[in-house]
Formats: C-alpha cells, sequence, structure tokens
C-alpha cells in the first residue's frame, strides 16, 4: 500500500508539472516552422527579454496553468525566444519586435498572422489565441476591414492598441480615424494616444494639442507640459541626428531646443544626449567623463535612477576611482529604497574595485531581499560563491 501510495503521488506530480504550455526545447526557428507545418498549426512565440519584468510574471502565473496548456499545446508549436540573443536578435528585427513580452503568431511559411503585448491574464491570453487561429480575427483580418472604412469606436481602439508598437504609420491612421469622432477623454484612450505620439508631425500630436482641455481633466498640467516638452525633445533628435553618419547636429540641437526651454536646460540636455549615444556607440570613455560631470549633484535623482547610474558603470567602466563613485551612488541608491535590484549592484561594483568583504556582504543581503520578494537570484548567488 505504501509502495502504491507513493507511485500515485509520482504520478500526480508529474502531470501537475506538465499542465502548463510546453515550449520546444533545444529547436531553432527553422525546424520550429517545419514542424508547424506539418502539424498544419500556427507557431506561438513568447519574445523575451531576460530582464523583463512581466516576461517573468508570465512564465511564473499564466504559462503553467493547466486551461492555457490545454488550449496552447492543443493548436500550437510554442516557443520561447529571447530577442536579445542567438537568432532572436535577427527575429526581433524580422517582425519588429519592439517591447516585451511581445506573443507572436506565425503561419508555417513564417508569416506573421496575429500579435499582442504584455501582461495577460488568463482568460485574455486564451481567447487571443482563439483569435490567432480564426482567420477573420486575426490582426491581418483587422487591417483589411479598417481599410474598409470601419468607423465602429471598440474596434479602432483594439485595433490601434495591437499595432502602436510595431506599426505606428498605420496605428496612426487608426487613432485619427477614432479621435475623429470626439470620443470623451478616457484613461485607456489617452494612454494609447501617448503611446502613439513619438513626434509633432504626426496625427497623434496635433490630436493631444486639440484635446489638450480634456486631457488636463485626466492628468495635472505639469505632466502635459512635461509630455509635450518630450515629444518636442524626441523631434529636435531625430532630425539631429545622422543615423548613416551617427553624428549629432549639435548646433542645431541647441537652436531647436531653446525654442522650449531656457539655453542652460538645452546645454544640459545635450550633455545628457551625448553621454547617452557615447554608450550606444560603446565609447566608453566619453560616456564615463560626460557623466560623473552631470551628476555631481545626485540628492534629486531617484533610487531607481541612481541604481541605473551605478549598474552602468558597473558593466562598462574601468577606471577605480570612477567606479568609486558608481560605489557611491549604489549606496545612495540602496539609502533612499533597499531592494534586491540596488544591493545586487553594489555587491558587484564592491566585488569590481577588490573589496571581497563587503561584496560578500551585500550579495547575501541582495540574495535575501530577492527571494523575499521572488525574484530571479541566481546570477547574484553565483557572485556569492565566487566570493
Amino acid at each position: 500500500m505504501k509502495k502504491t501510495a507513493i507511485l500515485s503521488f509520482l504520478f500526480f506530480a508529474a502531470l501537475a508539472l506538465a499542465q502548463g504550455i510546453k515550449f520546444e526545447e533545444g529547436s531553432n526557428f527553422k525546424t520550429i516552422l517545419a514542424k508547424a507545418k506539418k502539424e498544419n498549426k500556427l507557431v506561438f512565440i513568447d519574445a523575451y527579454a531576460v530582464w523583463c519584468g512581466p516576461c517573468k510574471l508570465m512564465v511564473k502565473n499564466i504559462f503553467p496553468l493547466k486551461p492555457v496548456g490545454d488550449y496552447y499545446n492543443a493548436n500550437f508549436v510554442n516557443a520561447k525566444i529571447d530577442m536579445e540573443k542567438g537568432e532572436g536578435i535577427d527575429l526581433a528585427k524580422k517582425y519588429n519586435v519592439k517591447v516585451f513580452p511581445t506573443y507572436l503568431f506565425i503561419n508555417g511559411d513564417g508569416e506573421e498572422v496575429h500579435r499582442t503585448i504584455g501582461y495577460v491574464e488568463e482568460k485574455d491570453f486564451i481567447q487571443f489565441a482563439m483569435d490567432a487561429g480564426d482567420p477573420n480575427k486575426r490582426l491581418t483580418a483587422l487591417k483589411q476591414k479598417f481599410e474598409k472604412g470601419e468607423k465602429d469606436s471598440e474596434f479602432l481602439l483594439n485595433l490601434a492598441g495591437l499595432t502602436v508598437y510595431n506599426d505606428t504609420e498605420f496605428s496612426n491612421k487608426v487613432l485619427e480615424r477614432y479621435f475623429a469622432a470626439k470620443p470623451a477623454i478616457t484613461q485607456d484612450n489617452l494612454q494609447l494616444l501617448l503611446q502613439a505620439m513619438k513626434s509633432t508631425d504626426g496625427a497623434p500630436y496635433k490630436i493631444f494639442t486639440e484635446r489638450k482641455a480634456d486631457i488636463l481633466k485626466i492628468i495635472p498640467e505639469k505632466n502635459v507640459e512635461s509630455i509635450d516638452k518630450n515629444v518636442k525633445v524626441n523631434t529636435v533628435m531625430s532630425k539631429a541626428y545622422n543615423t548613416t553618419t551617427k553624428k549629432l547636429d549639435e548646433a542645431y540641437f541647441l537652436a531647436e531646443t531653446q525654442k522650449f526651454m531656457t539655453k542652460d536646460e538645452a546645454e544640459n540636455l545635450l550633455k545628457r544626449v551625448k553621454a547617452s549615444r557615447a554608450l550606444k556607440d560603446k565609447d566608453f570613455a566619453t560616456y564615463e567623463k560626460i557623466t560623473i560631470e552631470l551628476n555631481k549633484d545626485t540628492s534629486a535623482l531617484s533610487a531607481d535612477q541612481l541604481n541605473s547610474l551605478a549598474w552602468n558603470f558597473f558593466e562598462n567602466v574601468t577606471t577605480k576611482s570612477s567606479l568609486e563613485t558608481a560605489v557611491k551612488w549604489a549606496q545612495e541608491s540602496v539609502n533612499k529604497n533597499e531592494n534586491y535590484a540596488n544591493t545586487d549592484t553594489l555587491a558587484n561594483l564592491y566585488n569590481k574595485i577588490g573589496d571581497k568583504k563587503n561584496a560578500k556582504i551585500w550579495a547575501q543581503k541582495s540574495v535575501d531581499l530577492g527571494k523575499a520578494a521572488g525574484e530571479d537570484t541566481a546570477d547574484t548567488e553565483k557572485l556569492l560563491k565566487s566570493l
């Protein structure tokens, strides 16, 4: 009886572990497509990044659910692909993946038929999959319906949400038609409008300007002004930076930004832009010099901003005096809001400057905080074991 009970327990434990989505392991994208074509199924891709919080929550809360697994396993060939590593980099470009998580539904010929994004609850996640399997509800069909003149407000808002991140031009046309009917400004449609508002040249900015009085009923005036300024800065930046030569027209940038901010603000912003470009272009010496100059006074920065500064120095700077400055930023971040991320940053910085004692103390602290918050602490634990 005892042996039978143990075997029964193991059987049900194994069954429980197998309830969620079964993802293809060790297969490249070409092989996955071939399998989908052979089985006459669509491919479902969880396009994720390792640092993405909502991605981790989906893995923890939604993918393991039995109803989710039942539907996805029966109807799709499922794959999880890191869009920042290996073949995921090219797939991100091919399918225009710009936010994480993005969920792609692709046919056996490699053609995208449907997509959605973000953290999605169980019922909606299954419904998206059902829509992907219905040719009349796929994104391709929805676009065709729009082109035929559909004006239903709920339809337009949904379609704009599905395309705002990966098809800006089309999404702008959808929003223009939606707002032409003068709907009441709500949290949902305002959020979508702001997400679409990339420059002062497109329809979303025109709508933002025309409906400003209504928008002020939803968000404070200082926030509206800040959003307006950010859009103007992005517009100037897009025109000042030559993507071919990777050169910034500093004179143009300063002249244009001073039309809506002070000279000091414009010059300070230019320094931040140059630091950001230097980091992206891997000109770490320039990035290091400008960043230290810009952050002599960090009292106004949040814990997250300080942690980001410190981590960027950990990853990209080798000068010991600069790393010691980064330690101070990380310490200030911890003092403002101690959490798994900034204690991990502090531990890594201490380790990089050779202070093993403090590195060990803060690594242990980070692991404890991370486990309490349900974070993945594997990297920090690896650091701790090495000390």
